[in-house]
């Protein structure tokens, strides 16, 4: 399911979010908020790979990088900025522990177009949509929302606003995260993820 390289991804990914927010001391516990990173993380992943096959695709996650820094084509990073690695730690350090971030891992995707051609002909869907590459994301916001609740019904209130801090920064339509991919596959999709991660965010403030 994950290569080597996926793997310690998500484990470099995991520690740096639990640094980030172990800066915020409402969290609680490191090591809690470590088991709940990692929950958070690979369910968003797993629910992707398997959106992802069911599309006759597969996907790789990477960590979220920057290339540009502004507008004009001359205005870019000599190498790409891994914001995913450095953004979490930096925007908490700098805000005293009152500001945090979660959007660290993006995907690439390839279409398996032998798989393709056998279902569907032999010039049928050898390119995936962007509708397509959208539904892939948003079955990693749903499962998020979904383990948010999860958590809130066994009494673990970090899993659960942290699974929605987790969806709220990776539904922002920007760069290559997953609200721009949703977003520009399908902004009805969008629009309704949207809506029900800001009424999650919002019940998450009641949560002690």
């Amino acid at each position: 399911m994950f290569n080597k390289k996926e793997l310690l991804w998500i484990l470099a990914i995991t520690i740096v979010l639990t640094i980030s927010i172990s800066l915020i001391k409402t969290w609680g516990m490191f090591f809690l908020g470590l088991l709940a990173i990692f929950i958070i993380v690979v369910a968003n992943i797993l629910a992707k790979k398997a959106a992802a096959y069911y599309l006759d695709s597969k996907i790789e996650i990477k960590p979220w990088t920057i290339k540009q820094y502004g507008f004009k084509p001359e205005q870019r990073f000599k190498k790409p900025f891994p914001a995913g690695i450095f953004l979490p730690i930096i925007i908490s350090a700098l805000s005293f522990g009152n500001l945090l971030w979660m959007a660290s891992l993006i995907f690439d995707i390839k279409p398996k177009i032998y798989k393709s051609a056998k279902r569907h002909g032999i010039y049928s869907f050898s390119e995936i949509t962007e509708n397509q590459i959208g539904l892939i994301a948003a079955a990693g916001i749903f499962a998020n929302l979904v383990f948010a609740v999860i958590g809130y019904l066994a009494g673990w209130p970090t899993l659960a606003k942290l699974s929605v801090w987790y969806t709220f920064f990776n539904m922002l339509p920007i760069s290559d995260l997953d609200g721009n991919k949703i977003f520009f596959g399908n902004l009805v999709l969008w629009s309704f993820l949207a809506s029900l991660v800001v009424l999650a965010v919002g019940y998450a403030f009641l949560l002690v």
